[in-house]
């Protein structure tokens, strides 16, 4: 099981879970976060026992964004993983869930400040849940910067046009209640519980047929910006294949036999 110094990597039964581990910068991104990040997913996908992601911050803390002091040219942490982004250019909007996107669900569990580079990975994620005060924006025109995570384009799909581009427009700071309001995030529960709660939703996830899962999920990104028709050929292109396999079996006789399936992804 990989992460740095920065991100911890731990199992929960079926569920890998991701933790930003930079409390005192307020999980502020940085080169040892982003490589843990990019080398989490990774695993996810390549581990058949793991069924769904939670992704967390530690401290009470999502993610503040990027580290504006690094960007200001004071150095950024973790020099040593340089290499690393100079074999893969590309590794950071990869960790950042700009240019990957894992096959397994992903469940953001947020508390206190999840702004700017943090709101951009959270529209990433598949489900979204928060503690009553967190705290969520994209403030980078306040900075004189731009929103390059992505969310010109993903907000405005995921959110109305107009709340999305007033969030874009203002850099102002959005409540958890707010949030939902729009559609940010799907769950607000007391602070403290959005992990317990977001690993409910995996358990629930988990008890699933994987397979069926994973081609639910495809299915949904992929047809998302296609015609109707389209994407109906495309879902039964990717749906039609479930049904041949041993997952379906199980789930049918489990059904018929009134006991919780025991699926083995094949």
């Amino acid at each position: 099981m990989g992460g740095t110094e920065h991100l911890t990597v731990q199992r929960e039964g079926a569920t890998l879970v991701l933790t930003l581990n930079r409390p005192e910068a307020r999980n502020a991104l940085s080169l040892p976060m982003l490589v843990g990040l990019y080398d989490g997913w990774l695993e996810a996908d390549a581990d058949d026992s793991v069924r769904s992601i939670v992704f967390t911050g530690a401290g009470g803390t999502f993610c503040s964004g990027m580290d504006l002091k690094a960007l200001a040219g004071d150095g950024m942490a973790g020099e040593e993983y340089r290499d690393r982004l100079k074999a893969d250019p590309d590794l950071h909007w990869k960790a950042m869930l700009r240019h990957h996107r894992p096959r397994k669900p992903v469940i953001a569990a947020v508390e206190g400040y999840c702004v700017a580079g943090g709101t951009e990975m959270l529209q990433g994620t598949d489900i979204r849940v928060a503690g009553e005060s967190a705290t969520f924006g994209l403030f980078e025109v306040r900075r004189g910067l731009f929103p390059i995570g992505g969310s010109t384009v993903r907000l405005p799909r995921q959110i109305p046009r107009t709340h999305a581009l007033e969030m874009l427009l203002t850099g102002r700071p959005y409540s958890a209640r707010e949030a939902a309001a729009i559609g940010l995030v799907g769950h607000v529960v007391p602070d403290g519980t959005a992990f317990a709660k977001a690993l409910e939703i995996a358990e629930l996830i988990n008890s699933c047929g994987p397979l069926a899962v994973e081609a639910v999920k495809a299915s949904v990104y992929e047809t998302a910006e296609m015609t109707e028709s389209d994407g109906l050929a495309a879902e039964l292109t990717r749906g039609w294949p479930v049904f041949d396999t041993a997952d379906a079996k199980e789930g049918a006789r489990a059904f018929a036999e009134k006991r919780p399936p025991l699926y083995k992804r094949a």
